[in-house]
């Protein structure tokens, strides 16, 4: 998109968020022109991964939300405000790890381990929370694992963050983990094979591995080299304490771009895998849910959810933030 293109985007959009009374929360995995902060001359109020929206979220005055980031992430907003208009700006930004796991999945879990507590990672729909016990981010996972007494647990949807995680929690807790097999359609690309050129090429590169990439990519490449592995926040935080001018980042593209951002001295190298469902999500889009909002229009953007929904589900993501 053009510079003057996207400049005229951003004054009719920030005038627009002050004619309605609304607020933009965008996650690391939007297109850059919308990672950039209203203070620094862009649009979005907040930037931040699926915990720090969560947060962000639940302390929002305004009465309109728009979330730039992907349907589930927009229906939390909801439920820690039943009372606002939460905007989503394309409801088809879904999430191929969310819809790997449904309530009714959930509920036979629960009948096939009687009194074995289920977390549900966040990146999962409302009705698949209202049936957990407690919901949880890659932040805080382990500690939430941690407070459960039962010598058992069962951890849904991801299959590789739950992997991952697995070894970890056992070693610390002692306890077993019971896991469901979804993954993230984006996550799961990044193996050893597309990794290896890479690493051949830039063999002084740290590693930057998100929960969600699969756990043999994690084992080949910790091996091998300095790295974190861990939340999208331990990522930004890694590379802020590190003396390494070069990292290999395995997560979203557009992490990316708040990476340079953020630290315009080092480089950053990554097969370039986008989110088909966080990319629907742009400036024209956006406006048009500003747009809409007090006309007949706002039914194409708001995010609406059953009353037991929002009561039921709101347990399970109260008791999170607890943990942060």
């Amino acid at each position: 998109m053009r510079n003057e293109l996207v400049q005229k985007y951003f004054a009719e959009i920030r005038q627009l968020k002050k004619d309605k009374g609304a607020v933009i929360l965008s996650h690391y995995y939007m297109p850059p022109e919308l990672q950039i902060l209203e203070k620094d001359g862009g649009v979005a109020n907040f930037i931040g991964d699926s915990l720090g929206l969560s947060v962000e979220a639940s302390r929002v005055e305004a009465a309109n939300i728009i979330f730039c980031g992907v349907s589930f992430m927009a229906e939390t907003a909801k439920i820690l405000n039943p009372q606002k208009h939460v905007l989503i700006p394309d409801k088809e930004a879904g999430c191929s790890l969310a819809s790997s796991i449904t309530s009714t999945d959930v509920q036979q879990l629960k009948l096939r381990y009687p009194g074995v507590p289920v977390i549900a990672y966040v990146n999962t729909f409302a009705e698949t929370k209202a049936e957990c016990d407690i919901c949880c981010t890659s932040r805080n996972a382990v500690a939430i694992a941690n407070s459960f007494e039962t010598d058992t647990i069962i951890f849904v949807p991801d299959v590789f963050m739950g992997q991952n995680l697995q070894a970890k929690i056992e070693s610390e807790t002692g306890k077993k983990i019971i896991l469901w097999h979804g993954y993230c359609e984006v996550h799961e690309q990044f193996s050893n094979i597309s990794l290896s050129t890479m690493k051949q090429m830039y063999p002084d590169a740290e590693m930057l591995l998100h929960w969600e990439v699969p756990r043999e990519t994690v084992d080949e490449s910790m091996q091998s080299r300095k790295g974190v592995l861990g939340s999208t926040n331990d990522i930004l935080k890694y590379v802020g304490n590190s003396t390494s001018k070069r990292f290999i980042l395995a997560s979203e593209c557009d992490l990316g771009a708040s990476l340079r951002g953020m630290y315009p001295d080092r480089e950053f190298i990554t097969p370039c895998i986008k989110c088909p469902y966080m990319k629907k999500i742009n400036l024209a889009n956006t406006m048009a849910a500003l747009q809409s909002i007090g006309s007949d229009a706002e039914a194409l953007y708001e995010i609406l959810l059953p009353p037991e929904i929002l009561a039921k589900a709101y347990l399970p993501i109260k008791r999170m933030l607890d943990f942060v």
